[in-house]
């Protein structure tokens, strides 16, 4: 019976596929060119289990960072050693001392939001593993693009006094990143220095030429 409403319904029973439906492809916001294909490697995760507004804030630390510094800061601040700057969501957020490195007052230190980053970067490399990055150039990759975008809430219930219920909400995340290996670094050449000419006055070219006239 089931393999005959999967037959009836466009399922093939035996792999899985749909046929002659629409397929959605994944699309990331930010796509590179045809000739920097081979030299980017991503991931993504959608529904993340961790809260929304922590990992944006997160993920707006570490984009731009080399792929070897991200990882060290979202280990220390797994440690506490490093702090997370909040510069959008920091309404009642406290201020701390390690905020001054960021030139802020207010941070936290989201651990959970860090642990699952810090597992899609490790993803993120292993998926260029298969193209032309290998291990050595791992010191090349920096976070070229990283963006959060809110999922849908998830519900829950939560039990109030005198029989009441009220809602008891999650905020996930779809979280997708793309690790970039970094030009070449070429030294600019310094352009051939040419001695500036003096600007004279004209009052002092007509002196001159009045007295090559009276010379002649």
């Amino acid at each position: 019976l089931k393999r005959q409403m999967m037959k009836s319904s466009g399922i093939n029973a035996e792999y899985g596929d749909f046929r002659g439906r629409r397929v959605i492809m994944v699309h990331y916001s930010w796509e590179p060119k045809d000739d920097d294909e081979s030299r980017t490697c991503k991931a993504r995760v959608p529904y993340l289990r961790a809260h929304y507004k922590n990992t944006h804030e997160c993920s707006r630390a570490i984009k731009g960072m080399s792929l070897q510094r991200a990882q060290a800061f979202l280990k220390n601040v797994i440690e506490k050693k490093e702090i997370v700057p909040f510069r959008k969501y920091n309404g009642g957020v406290g201020r701390h001392a390690q905020c001054k490195v960021w030139k802020t007052t207010q941070g936290r230190w989201p651990r959970k939001s860090a642990q699952m980053l810090l597992g899609l970067l490790h993803n993120a490399f292993s998926n260029g593993v298969n193209k032309d990055i290998k291990g050595g150039e791992a010191s090349r990759l920096f976070v070229k693009h990283i963006q959060v975008n809110a999922a849908p809430k998830m519900r829950r219930r939560t039990y109030r006094a005198h029989g009441r219920i009220n809602p008891y909400l999650s905020s996930p995340c779809h979280v997708e990143v793309i690790l970039a290996t970094k030009d070449d670094i070429v030294p600019k050449v310094a352009p051939t220095s040419v001695p500036a000419k003096k600007k004279e006055s004209k009052k002092k070219l007509k002196r001159q030429m009045m007295k090559e006239n009276l010379n002649f």
